[in-house]
């Protein structure tokens, strides 16, 4: 019999052509938020489990699951799975880096674009009616020749946010420990800097770190108000690695002229939420990944990663390798 896979939401059949004829699916609905209870009576039975980041993989998930071999999670962190877990089960786990970066490095220059010339509160003024002239003092921005983008965060995704960026005439500090510490080499025409002068010098200040127990809270009161006053904070990474209570006061008292979020803590931020009622703050439902072509190659990515793994095949995308040598 073919083995059986879970897929925590359903995804568009022709993004899993590659798993017709070799297993047997089982979903839940698009927009689930938690695993649904509909699956709960396969999860015995299941031997793959296709994740997205919005579900929680760990250790009493696994324990009602104990002929899972593989778990592919379609993202490209793996904040929601415990990885340590799943290597001490002998469960490899996949990812799927490198094929979401465009996006969300485009995405990125769009939001630090559309703050930095407050296009929302433009575009609702113009809705409302206030547009009645061209006005010389009207929905004025920020230039972006000469400021400061501070990068926190130096991966793949920080590099192509830098690359984007100098054809803007942005100049590029940035804070990353493996840069610090020589494991990585600074992306050509930036300057490498503290975590307390990043904070301090940044025009614009965009996040690309992972969500780790050091990152978790990490823009916090304190770090908010070292930022300069005209400073845009731009989160492209985790919404946790922001306090959302202190980034709220910081945008009502001036502590920062304004901020884009793509993601939130929490995810998703209730539609009664205060920042969505302040005019200095562009909220997005996490669609930093969200083209056709890249979530397809995600989901393609996912798909090998899922069937290597059901053939005991090591996965082209393993963020646990040592899982093959335990």
């Amino acid at each position: 019999m073919k083995p059986l896979v879970v897929l925590t939401h359903a995804l568009p059949a022709e993004w899993l052509t590659s798993l017709a004829g070799e297993a047997r699916l089982v979903s839940g609905p698009a927009d689930a938020s938690g695993l649904a209870p509909a699956l709960e009576p396969y999860l015995g039975e299941a031997e793959g489990l296709l994740s997205m980041l919005t579900i929680p993989v760990r250790s009493e998930l696994l324990a009602r699951m104990p002929r899972l071999r593989v778990v592919s999670n379609m993202a490209a962190g793996v904040d929601n799975v415990d990885v340590a877990e799943c290597t001490r089960r002998g469960i490899p786990v996949g990812n799927t880096p490198d094929v979401l970066t465009d996006a969300t490095a485009d995405l990125t220059l769009a939001l630090l674009l559309a703050a930095a010339r407050n296009l929302p509160q433009a575009m609702a003024d113009a809705r409302a009616g206030h547009w009645k002239t061209w006005l010389p003092a009207g929905w004025l921005g920020v230039d972006l020749q000469d400021a400061v983008l501070g990068i926190l965060g130096m991966g793949r995704i920080g590099r192509a946010v830098a690359a984007r960026a100098r054809g803007f005439g942005l100049r590029i500090i940035f804070y990353d420990t493996g840069v610090a510490d020589g494991r990585k080499m600074p992306p050509p025409d930036t300057e490498a800097v503290s975590f307390e002068e990043l904070l301090t010098r940044s025009d614009f200040l965009s996040l690309h770190c992972p969500l780790t127990e050091k990152t978790r809270g990490l823009i916090d009161e304190l770090a908010l108000r070292k930022m300069k006053p005209t400073a845009i904070l731009i989160n492209m990474a985790r919404g946790p690695v922001v306090v959302t209570d202190a980034l709220q006061r910081a945008l009502q008292e001036g502590w920062i002229a304004g901020a884009a979020l793509d993601v939130t803590d929490p995810e998703p931020l209730p539609p009664a939420h205060p920042l969505y009622s302040l005019p200095n703050c562009i909220i997005l439902p996490h669609i930093g990944s969200a083209t056709v072509g890249t979530r397809r190659k995600m989901a393609q990515i996912a798909c090998e990663n899922l069937l290597a793994g059901l053939h005991g095949k090591p996965l082209p995308y393993c963020v646990n390798p040592q899982v093959y040598s335990t």
